[in-house]
């Protein structure tokens, strides 16, 4: 069994020998000679299996010479074409090229959240070139076409913009600035560039091996690590995405397994298992096809399931990394002569390169021809090669110890560990929010308000962590003098759930967060503790749950000594009630004025159209559940179905009874809405709007693949299209002037046009309609 994981390749050529046969070179005697040491029987078992011999670690200049080792270029040389192109999709879906002068309209008051606070956008049409030139770089990374510029114009504004907004932060957008960091320092553009066509040198010469080991690595520790983090308690015992269970996706499963063991089983113990073994899968020769089945799937179907932007590509696209460096030449040697031109080449084998240390002098061949200059080929390391070796150890332990580093930026902690997006906990925790409020007083007057929450942002994720809090906190303080509020103190009550738990408050709501203390290096003061000691309720939930009928909801509430949940039960819920399942509550209904004291196990039920008060005063935290029935959205769901039993009737020719002018829309067809529209009555209106849409979206599911691909296509175009055209407007501003605003307005208009048959989400059409706030 070998591997290709440190070494070029444990025991396989760096050519195929038949691609020999049109010319040789000095290296390639080399190599095969050292291939035909690794793979014959003598060859020691580490030879076989890691590439190396014990050695080669025994010494700093042995351990120099194989970092420095001369590898086919093949290999990397593909893989720098899919990440640059990758990347340029990505510039204009997840980085939001075709968006952005929706997140950097100049002259909004919109609260932002930089890693460092001095950082600023620039103005819109500034932030159009910024991203033009990354999208450049991008391009001339996939090309190889000056390709150390290329990578420096990409990583310098990708960074930027990454540090520019803490909230966009996620796993894989980390992993692409890595990627492309790696890149600018490694010799990519030796196979398959421009770069190459018109630089001898660099064409189809040597890479060392650290450019294969420092990808390897990097990629092996994203799987590795994620795993680590995925041996949490909640992700072990199926917390962390049981609603995953229900997606089509894992509908196969469901034939022989409950969907609770779904989740168990396929979902939390395959993404733990995969996590962990797939970067050793992926090392050896044995298990790497299987590796490659298991890895595909798994990416395939998170791009299905998550809005991960070109996450799954990029990580398909590193899977080949793992293989023989000359995969590319072998591949491609099986196609049509007649494509070689626009093919990776297959022949002659790789050049020697100065950026190499070879391990034997170059065996006595013709001298070189007169005006020829023999290639560098360096027999011991140079000043570049330790410095590049150092890099590379310094490197890999830095990424080791990074996602555990918590303890030093600990300001950043919350109930989770860190910024999210550095440390490959990826889908550990998830987070469901039931009430945010945000109070105000102003400095002066005394007077006291509330603020929508949300209010200035078009961000979520500055509910769940301090550094963004003080943040928006801060950014308030400075926003409503402009609305006559002086001196304003903020009190933020933030109520969260992770991973199926208690709704809990996560930050001190007594606190004027404006004023509040906060370091990237000390613990967060005004955090409240994560109340894990009342985490195996989260099994009676189920139980509990279970004893409901499909038309009543519940909510479970855990709260500190000392403090009160202040809510209002709407209209709508005309069947609330609030039951104790642990400690001691005082319940204050604020109209009545009256108190009622209620002990574990105790209900009572709560006035609908009024605010009332849930005071903690047991010495330990309470625990309690709101139980309430949607009464309005009962008796529409009623009504939608009396309707929709009449219509059947109509249909099939049983209704006998002549209908009132109200229900003749009935029997019309809506297609086109017409009917919808005539109808006189509010509850046939909405009935046939929603049956309207609803037929739409089952027409969607069942269209074919044709279809199917032709609605992507149309979507993206339009994406695309609209991103080509507001950059190009902005470039011409920076390069003329300002336009009239009419044209200006005219040609915005004309960049906004959509596709003809464009239609919102399902989700979005239930939830603009009245009564459905709560699908």
């Amino acid at each position: 069994m070998e591997a290709g994981g440190l070494d070029v390749a444990a025991g396989a050529p760096l050519v195929e020998p038949s691609s020999n046969q049109g010319g040789s070179s000095d290296e390639s005697a080399q190599t095969e000679a050292s291939q035909s040491t690794a793979d014959s029987p003598s060859a020691s078992r580490m030879k076989r299996l890691f590439g190396f011999e014990r050695e080669d670690l025994s010494s700093w200049h042995r351990f120099v010479c194989l970092l420095n080792r001369p590898t086919d270029p093949a290999s990397l040389g593909i893989f720098r074409f899919l990440f640059g192109m990758v990347m340029a999709i990505d510039i204009t879906q997840e980085r939001g090229l075709s968006h952005l002068d929706y997140k950097y309209l100049d002259g909004a008051p919109v609260c932002r959240f930089p890693l460092f606070n001095f950082l600023k956008p620039l103005p819109l049409d500034w932030m159009y070139l910024v991203y033009v030139i990354m999208l450049i770089g991008a391009i001339g990374i996939m090309l190889g076409c000056f390709y150390r510029l290329s990578c420096l114009m990409f990583i310098s504004t990708y960074w930027y913009i990454f540090f520019l907004d803490k909230t966009a932060w996620n796993n894989h957008s980390y992993l692409y600035g890595l990627i492309g960091f790696q890149l600018t320092l490694m010799d990519a553009n030796r196979y398959w560039s421009i770069d190459g066509l018109f630089n001898s040198k660099k064409r189809n010469a040597d890479v060392p091996l650290w450019n294969y080991t420092l990808l390897r690595t990097q990629i092996f520790l994203v799987y590795f690590v994620a795993g680590i983090k995925k041996l949490d308690a909640d992700w072990v015992e199926g917390y962390s995405m049981g609603y995953l269970a229900h997606h089509w996706l894992f509908d196969p499963f469901k034939y022989i397994l409950p969907v609770e063991l779904v989740s168990l089983l396929v979902i939390h113990g395959g993404g733990l298992v995969l996590d962990l073994t797939a970067g050793y899968l992926l090392f050896f020769d044995l298990t790497r096809p299987y590796a490659f089945v298991f890895v595909s799937y798994f990416h395939c179907m998170n791009s299905q399931l998550f809005s991960i932007g070109m996450f799954a590509y990029t990580m398909l696209a590193t899977s080949p990394l793992f293989c023989y460096p000359d995969w590319p030449r072998r591949f491609f040697g099986h196609f049509p002569e007649f494509l070689e031109p626009i093919l990776p080449i297959t022949s002659p084998p790789s050049q020697t390169s100065s950026s190499c240390v070879y391990s034997s002098p170059p065996p006595v061949s013709a001298p070189p021809q007169e005006g020829a200059k023999a290639p560098s080929r360096p027999s011991s390391p140079g000043l570049k090669h330790k410095l590049f070796a150092i890099f590379t150890v310094v490197y890999i332990i830095e990424q080791v110890c990074l996602p555990y580093s918590h303890f030093i930026t600990q300001g950043y902690n919350n109930w989770t560990n860190g910024l999210y997006g550095y440390s490959w906990d990826m889908m550990v925790h998830s987070r469901s929010h039931q009430h945010v409020k945000i109070t105000y007083r102003d400095g002066i007057t005394g007077d006291v308000g509330y603020l929508n929450p949300g209010v200035f942002t078009q961000s979520k994720r500055w509910k769940d962590h301090g550094d963004m809090l003080k943040q928006y906190a801060t950014c308030l303080y400075h926003q409503l003098p402009h609305y006559n509020i002086s001196e304003p103190e903020l009190y933020f009550d933030i109520w969260v759930s992770i991973n199926e738990r208690f709704q809990q408050r996560i930050f001190d709501p007594r606190v004027n967060i404006v004023k509040a203390e906060w370091s990237p290096f000390k613990p967060n003061s005004w955090l409240m503790p994560l109340l894990v000691d009342l985490s195996p309720w989260r099994k009676k939930f189920l139980d509990i749950e279970d004893t409901l009928d499909n038309q009543t909801e519940i909510v479970f509430i855990a709260d500190f000594p000392g403090l009160h949940l202040e809510n209002y039960v709407s209209e709508d819920l005309g069947n609330t009630s609030v039951q104790v399942l642990q400690g001691q509550v005082n319940v204050e209904i604020l109209e009545e004025k009256k108190n009622y004291t209620l002990q574990m196990g105790e209900q009572m039920k709560l006035p609908a159209g009024a605010y009332h008060k849930v005071h903690t005063v047991s010495e330990g935290p309470s625990c309690y559940m709101y139980i309430y029935v949607n009464t309005t959205e009962t008796a529409l769901q009623q009504n939608f179905t009396k309707l929709s039993e009449l219509q059947e009737r109509i249909r099939n020719g049983t209704e006998t009874e002549p209908l009132p002018p109200e229900l003749q829309p009935l029997t019309i067809d809506n297609e086109d809405g017409l009917a919808e529209i005539n109808a006189t009555d509010p509850i046939v209106q909405l009935f046939l709007k929603r049956q309207r849409r609803m037929k739409e979206v089952r027409k969607r599911r069942e269209a074919n693949v044709i279809e199917r691909l032709n609605r992507f296509a149309v979507k993206k175009f339009y994406m695309l299209r609209r991103g080509f055209l507001m950059t190009s407007i902005a470039l011409r501003n920076l390069a003329f002037g300002l336009p009239p605003m009419e044209q200006l307005q005219r040609e915005v208009e004309y960049a906004n046009m959509k596709e003809p048959e464009a239609q919102p989400s399902h989700e979005e059409n239930l939830k603009a309609e009245a009564g459905h706030d709560e699908l």
